[in-house]
């Protein structure tokens, strides 16, 4: 976490700012007393109102990262036909 004081939040806004876009948290200092500290958003307050009653309602739980984890690329793809792909996306539209 780094410290800053209000002057130099001010002169140095844009760059405190970016700090917390990359996941840092500044915490902000009135003659050497802690103020206030700003924290970048959490994934919840990133989610409509939607999401949000699905969570409430517990059918649903939001990510805990923005970030997929490293397992996700170990996963092996499905090889499909291009041919039986093409197929079962035209039996679903022929469907409606």
């Amino acid at each position: 976490m780094k410290t800053t004081s209000v002057s130099e939040l001010k002169s140095r806004l844009s760059a405190f700012l970016a700090d917390v876009q990359r996941g840092e948290e500044i915490l902000i200092k009135d003659r050497n007393r802690p103020i206030a500290r700003i924290v970048p958003l959490t994934l919840n307050g990133a989610y409509e109102n939607e999401e949000s009653v699905l969570v409430a309602a517990g059918v649903m739980t939001l990510p805990e990262s923005d970030v997929l984890p490293a397992s996700f690329w170990r996963w092996k793809v499905a090889q499909i036909d291009e041919k039986e792909a093409v197929r079962v996306v035209r039996d679903e539209r022929d469907e409606d």
